[in-house]
């Protein structure tokens, strides 16, 4: 569910002020990040490495206010509850959007993505979710790619997260991932605290 609010009713009073007639109002950070349990974990449990990423960033951004609200126009917009998307590859060879809906259970957001994501494929049509707040993310899998910055559309300014191929080092697993973010939503301190959560939630995952 979703909620307009008044932005002087919110922490982020200042910033909406400050940032939301900027032209280009997006911030992008880069981090490298462990992932070596990720791919020890698909690997075991013949789960997807993309589904296992999407799910430790729903979780990670879980944890922080920030991510609930997002300047839709001139207007803030309150959620309740957040989706992750991701990128299809369908059926004719295009590509389209699934928003798949956090759950912080890992079995059911792993069911979700998988019926979703098959459904997307198959029909060529984009999974939306209105209600929630979206994270954005592409993942380019079979490329090796040292960052990369998100286009403003000035349309939609959800927070988003690129990656490419993961690259394999003596003895862990790396991977460079790029957060673009709209800077009324959040500040630099935020999004670092986010990508800190991401490698907690990745070393942490149980399954």
């Amino acid at each position: 569910m979703k909620k307009e609010v008044n932005p002087k009713d919110t922490s982020r009073a200042y910033a909406f002020e400050m940032w939301i007639d900027a032209p280009m109002p997006m911030v992008t950070l880069l981090r490298t990040i462990d992932v070596s349990r990720l791919v020890r974990i698909g690997r075991r449990r013949g789960v997807k490495f993309n589904m296992l990423m999407c799910y430790c960033i729903g979780r990670a951004a879980s944890s922080l206010k920030e991510f609930y609200m997002l300047p839709v126009g001139r207007t803030m917009m309150q959620y309740d509850s957040l989706a992750v998307s991701t990128i299809v590859a369908n059926c004719e060879g295009e590509i389209n959007s699934c928003d798949v809906p956090f759950s912080d259970d890992l079995s059911e957001f792993n069911e979700s993505y998988l019926r979703l994501t098959a459904r997307v494929a198959e029909s060529c049509v984009n999974h939306d979710i209105e209600e929630s707040m979206v994270i954005g993310t592409s993942a380019l899998v079979r490329y090796e790619v040292d960052g990369a910055v998100g286009m403003y559309s000035g349309v939609f300014n959800n927070p988003f997260m690129i990656w490419g191929r993961y690259r394999r080092c003596l003895l862990k697993t790396t991977l460079t991932v790029s957060f673009q973010f709209h800077h009324t939503q959040m500040d630099g301190a935020h999004a670092a605290r986010f990508l800190a959560a991401l490698q907690t939630e990745i070393d942490n995952l149980r399954v």
